[in-house]
This record gives C-alpha cells, structure tokens and sequence, in this order.
C-alpha cells in the first residue's frame, strides 16, 4: 500500500518556523497501530489523518506515542492541503472529531479554525513535579482544564523557563502550559507533553481553547493576538466566542512524499 504524505509548517509565515505536521489523506481508515507506527515513525509533534465523512473528513490525530483528542496546528495544516493541494473549494470546511465538530474557513489570507474553549480552573492540589519540574519557584497561580497551566508574572520567565523533562513525564496530563502577558502581544505560552513523547511543542492550537478564555477574561477582552515562544515560534489570532474560540495562522507547504506500508 502507497500513501501520500505532506509536511506542513503550521502558524508560521516562514519555512522552519511554527509547528510541522505530517498530513497524511487517507479513503479509509487503517488500522489503529498502523497510524500510530506512521506517527512513531514520522517522530513529529503530530501526524494527522483524515478520511471523507459526509459533508467534511473525519479527522484523527497521533503523537509518536498516542492518539489525542484535539490538535490545532495538524488541524490547520490538514485544511491548507486540502484547500491549496487536493482541489477543496467550498467555503466551509468541517472536521468531525472526538472533540466534536471543527470548522475552518479562509480569513483575511488566514486560516481559522473554530475550537471548543476550555477555561481552566483554578487548583491549589498539584503534583510537586509541576513547578520543580518547571524551574518556577513563585508562579501567580496554577490552573487546569484538559492541561496545568502555570501563569507567571512576565513573558522573561516564559522564556527562561529550563523544564525539567523526567519530573514533567510523571505528571498524568496530556500537556503543561506556561504562560504571561506579551511584550508585543496580549500573551506568550510555551507548551510541554513529556506524557505524548513531546518535551516541548513549538505551537500548539489545543491549548489556545484552554489560553484564549483565560486570557480574555482576564483581559476583558474578545479578539487576543497571541504568540508560543518556543525556539521555532508561532503566532495566532484568537477570538473567544461563548463556549467556543477561533484561532488563525498562517501555513508553509515543506513536502510531499509517499509511505509504502
């Protein structure tokens, strides 16, 4: 069996910046083990596959190590291939997910993908492992949704944060978010997933659901421009909806490949 394969760097505006994922379109689902031996394989943040489904495509995403239940940048990069290399044309594009309906539309040379927002909540249980495995000896407060997200005073400290990559593993959480008001943005994050066989991703839309209510709230604001400041970068134009939020980035074509299973 041949398949088709693309890479695609996603919520950048520059080859080698934001975050690569690996498209792969499929007409019908392979076997479980199979995706997750393709994503081993591949060894990045996210291998995508996605299968027609009605109106849309049934989308599903892989770490190296295991299936996730929502992934913004794969999301983003599936809708680029789809629109700028397999002939889709209609104005509205939906994903049917274990997170529910994901829509992407086309704004403004963008594209926008429509997420569930997750606001955290405050916690003051959490693991030893979160802070001393952070480098973070004062945070302003820790908080959780689907992921810990640790909120420190200044975006130096986002930046000069040194994870400890062993404590982080034993924490039982999809991903552990740092994050601070931006010096030219409303907000930085950096995001880690030891637990996903990923030490750190370099943008990373799912945690936006969790980012942008929280952030909006605190801000008291609806429209948020955002930046993830890993090594690569990224950046995002968010929107908090109700109960919903929109994120939009920019993608870069890198490759297309063929898999021979």
């Amino acid at each position: 069996m041949i398949l088709s394969i693309y890479q695609v760097d996603a919520f950048t505006n520059k080859l080698f910046g934001g975050n690569p994922a690996a498209v792969v379109p499929l007409d019908a689902w392979l076997e479980a083990d199979l995706m997750q031996n393709i994503a081993a394989e591949n060894n990045l943040a996210e291998t995508v596959f996605f299968v027609p489904k009605d109106d849309g495509y049934h989308i599903r995403w892989f770490t190296p190590e295991l299936e996730i239940d929502l992934c913004g940048h794969a999301t983003l990069a599936s809708a680029f291939i789809l629109y700028e290399y397999l002939g889709y044309t209609k104005s509205r594009l939906v994903f049917y997910s274990k997170s529910g309906e994901l829509v992407v539309t086309r704004v403004d040379g963008k594209y926008q993908l429509n997420f569930p927002a997750r606001m955290p909540e405050k916690v003051s249980d959490y693991p030893a492992e979160l802070l001393t495995g952070l480098g973070i000896n004062d945070p302003i407060a820790v908080y959780k949704s689907r992921d810990y997200v640790v909120e420190v005073a200044t975006e130096k400290e986002v930046l000069n944060v040194r994870p400890d990559i062993s404590l982080l593993d034993k924490i039982d959480v999809i991903g552990i978010i740092v994050t601070a008001p931006g010096s030219d943005c409303d907000f930085v994050s950096r995001f880690f997933a030891p637990n996903c066989g990923i030490p750190e991703d370099p943008v990373t839309g799912s945690a936006h659901s969790t980012l942008v209510p929280f952030w909006g709230e605190k801000l008291n604001k609806t429209k948020l421009h955002a930046k993830q400041v890993s090594q690569r970068g990224g950046e995002l134009w968010c929107e908090h909806q109700g109960d919903r939020v929109t994120m939009s980035g920019h993608c870069v074509f890198y490759m297309k490949g063929e898999i021979t299973v």
